[in-house]
């Protein structure tokens, strides 16, 4: 191959436009229409009742969506070797905002819990925004040192202890669910890059063994992750919510009570337009609707994984490793959420990505889905790069 050659092939790439991934919008385009739906049918009786507007959340997500889609344009047009440069700076400012938030008087303090910092007239969960950053990270540290990671123990200790040290700030606001998600996101991505079998499992199990002396240490932690097994025996204090969710999603039968229909909501079940979306969801638009969207969020996981395969094969590793992270993100937080609202799983704060409501997951999930679009789009024309590269095959 000659130089003259490469240099029409990185012209021809340059003047490429962007090649948008219709596949993973569309798949996002129906999860944010669900989510607004949703959201405005979970939310209109609390919000005329506390605020005196029932579209008040209604109005709020929509500005949360059209700011999320605009910063998922902006990071398209952000080459992702940009990720890669920094990722070290992008690392220490993930813990500077963890560390920051349990700075009493910067971090705000809500339902017993210190994880939003106040930015002007809001407040931003950091630990969402957090978690991307050090998974950002990971994955430059899985293509620098992967050498070292394939090969000793240390090599894989290393970005253990960072994701323990990242784990240990999210449980002091406290965020036991965010951290179990970065940890098994963190081991995924060690995988695929290469970290042996048997280092991986024996570090899984000194962590699994590690959380659980966390939870039997701390009485009220423990009591939370045991209060699912048994919400009946408590099912006006401790068992609640975990009782509204298990009634509403029982009522929605097959076919659902009908769009607005559901009387959960009705000040019975707490967070409905939060947290327990999904029980509304389940209530209103029955096991089909279930089956329904649990089907796009399996697609748009299927999407990521199929696009990180596609970098791999054009030798795009740091892509892949990114478009892998996402995906691995995305599905067990749905998971947890699905598992939380039908009592198999312990009651934990994480929203429904793109369905709940809120801010911070909504902004960070569009951003992080405008990587992947760039991702995408660096295969494509990688792809179309190397097909100009061989002579003849710009005929």
């Amino acid at each position: 191959m000659t130089a003259t050659t490469m240099s029409t092939g990185l012209r021809a790439r340059e003047r490429m436009p962007f090649v948008w991934d219709g596949v993973t919008l569309g798949l996002v385009a129906a999860l944010l229409l669900v989510g607004l739906i949703m959201v405005t049918s979970a939310s209109m009786s609390i919000a005329a009742r506390e605020l005196g507007d029932p579209f008040y959340f209604l109005e709020r997500q929509l500005v949360f969506c059209a700011v999320g889609v605009g910063i998922a344009w902006c990071l398209t047009r952000v080459p992702v070797a940009l990720w890669d440069k920094y990722g070290l700076p992008l690392l220490w400012l993930g813990l500077l905002l963890l560390l920051l938030v349990l700075i009493p008087g910067l971090g705000a303090k809500i339902n017993g819990a210190r994880r939003w910092m106040r930015i002007g007239p809001m407040n931003f969960q950091v630990s969402e925004l957090a978690r991307v950053l050090v998974l950002t990270w990971l994955c430059s540290y899985c293509v620098r040192r992967r050498d070292q990671l394939e090969a000793s123990f240390a090599g894989l200790g290393r970005p253990v202890a960072l994701l323990g040290l990242t784990a240990c700030l999210l449980l002091l606001e406290p965020d036991f669910g965010a951290a179990t998600v970065l940890f098994a996101t963190g081991f995924a991505v060690l995988f695929v890059a290469g970290a042996r079998m048997r280092y991986v499992l024996a570090l899984l199990l000194a962590v699994a063994a590690a959380f659980a002396l966390l939870a039997v240490a701390t009485p009220y932690r423990m009591k939370r992750l045991t209060g699912f097994l048994h919400p009946w025996d408590d099912p006006f204090n401790g068992g609640f919510q975990l009782t509204q969710s298990l009634i509403a999603i029982g009522r929605g039968s097959w076919f659902g009570v009908g769009l607005g229909s559901s009387v959960q909501k009705l000040f019975y079940l707490p967070e409905a337009h939060t947290d327990f979306v999904f029980a509304v969801l389940a209530e209103e638009l029955g096991l089909v609707g279930v089956l329904g969207v649990i089907a796009l969020f399996m697609a748009l996981v299927w999407r990521a994984f199929r696009i990180s395969r596609m970098a791999a094969q054009a030798g795009l590793t740091f892509q892949s490793y990114i478009a892998l992270a996402f995906g691995v993100w995305l599905g067990l937080q749905t998971v947890v959420n699905i598992g939380v609202n039908m009592g198999v799983l312990p009651t934990k704060g994480l929203t429904l990505p793109l369905l709940s409501y809120g801010r911070s997951s909504l902004l960070v999930s569009l951003g992080w889905l405008g990587v992947l679009l760039r991702v995408h789009h660096e295969v494509r024309c990688s792809s179309r790069s190397a097909v100009l590269r061989v002579p003849g095959g710009a005929r």
